[in-house]
């Protein structure tokens, strides 16, 4: 269990980091592809924090940002552990490495980035400049590429609120780590109860055998 998880992982993180340096080295920031049609387009852009272009503004809520996201890779990693040692549902803990190798994705690009990369605007960003990078040790930008503007429209005027303007769906511009974070998360969601009743029954059964012996 321990070798599929962290090869789902190192998978996930090989491909978001390949994508992630081929969009950074070849396109110049807010520079589009569309890849079918209006619906899938890479389009290039950078953000200071969270999935989907969140964020926390400031240098203060980068720092902070950067720093909870270490903090929460490490408790990640122990976690990991623990299910594969107490022998955990495995998409449980398949879903937990998804969301491991999501979050250090973007924390790779987070630390590293601003070091190893110039600045993409109206030029396209070299690996290890010499002039050195955009910013400093923790302080990189998140590289976001697939978009998905699969529906355009507008609301009729009679539509509560947003009466007579303009819609999109789906609007975010996100990575391919994103996607594993959302991936994973779902999977924990949709099997819930699944995941956590078959925990209970292990326990139950140790106490029907505890009975019987008794008995």
């Amino acid at each position: 269990m321990y070798k599929k998880a962290l090869l789902i992982s190192f998978f996930v993180l090989l491909i978001d980091q390949f994508v992630k340096i081929y969009i950074k080295t070849n396109y110049i920031l807010d520079e589009e592809y569309a890849v079918a049609g209006n619906w899938f387009i890479l389009h290039f852009t950078e953000n200071n924090g969270m999935a989907f272009g969140l964020e926390l503004q400031g240098s203060w809520g980068k720092l902070i940002l950067t720093t909870f996201r270490i903090v929460a890779i490490s408790a990640l990693v122990y976690y990991l552990y623990y299910l594969c040692k107490t022998k955990a549902h495995k998409w449980y803990i398949y879903s937990i490495a998804l969301v491991f190798a999501g979050a250090l994705g973007n924390i790779i690009d987070s630390v590293f980035y601003g070091v190893i990369f110039n600045d993409s605007y109206q030029q396209v960003a070299s690996f290890m400049p010499a002039e050195g990078g955009y910013s400093s040790l923790m302080f990189g930008k998140v590289v976001d590429m697939l978009y998905f503007p699969i529906i355009h429209g507008q609301f009729p005027a009679w539509f509560p609120i947003w009466g007579g303007e303009n819609f999109e769906f789906f609007s975010p511009i996100f990575n391919i780590a994103d996607f594993a974070i959302s991936c994973g998360v779902g999977i924990m969601i949709l099997n819930n109860r699944k995941f956590f009743d078959e925990e209970k029954k292990i326990p139950d059964a140790k106490e029907s055998e505890e009975v019987k012996i008794k008995e």
